[in-house]
C-alpha cells in the first residue's frame, strides 16, 4: 500500500513539475513570496525542475526511498512560505479566489509531508528500527 501512495506522490510531483514549466507558470509565479530576493520566474523554473527530478526519485529510486522521501518533505516544507503568501497578500491562483479557499489549503502542506515520509518510510532516516537483542 505505500508502494502505491508513494508511486501516486510521484506521479504528482512529476506532473506538478510539467506544469510548472508549461501551462500554469503565471499560476505558479502567483505564489512567489515578494520578499524573496530572486527572480520569481527562476523560482518557478528551478521549482518545477525540482519536483520533476524528485516525482522521478519517488517513482524509481527506490533503493534511495527513504532519503528521497526525506527530500520530498522538507521540499514540501521549503515551498510552504509560498502558500503562506498566497493567503497573506489575497492572491488568486489555483482556482483559491477565497480567504477560506487560500487557508483552508494551508492544511494540505502538513499532510504532503506526512504523505512523503509515511510512503517512504523516511522518517526512519531518524529513527530506525531496533533490531531484535
Amino acid at each position: 500500500m505505500k508502494t502505491v501512495f508513494r508511486v501516486l506522490l510521484g506521479a504528482f510531483l512529476f506532473f506538478a513539475g510539467v506544469t510548472h514549466l508549461t501551462v500554469a507558470r503565471t499560476e505558479f509565479l502567483a505564489q512567489v513570496p515578494t520578499w524573496l530576493p530572486v527572480n520569481g520566474d527562476f523560482v518557478v523554473v528551478v521549482s518545477g525542475i525540482v519536483e520533476i527530478a524528485l516525482g522521478l526519485a519517488l517513482i524509481f529510486w527506490v533503493k534511495q526511498r527513504k532519503l528521497v522521501g526525506l527530500a520530498v518533505a522538507v521540499f514540501f516544507i521549503l515551498i510552504f512560505p509560498g502558500n503562506i503568501s498566497q493567503y497573506v497578500n489575497r492572491i488568486d491562483a489555483f482556482g483559491l479566489d477565497t480567504d477560506q479557499a487560500r487557508f483552508t489549503r494551508l492544511f494540505f502542506q502538513p499532510v504532503l509531508v506526512i504523505w512523503a515520509l509515511w510512503s517512504t518510510d523516511g522518517w526512519r532516516v531518524f529513527f530506525p528500527r531496533r533490531a531484535n537483542s
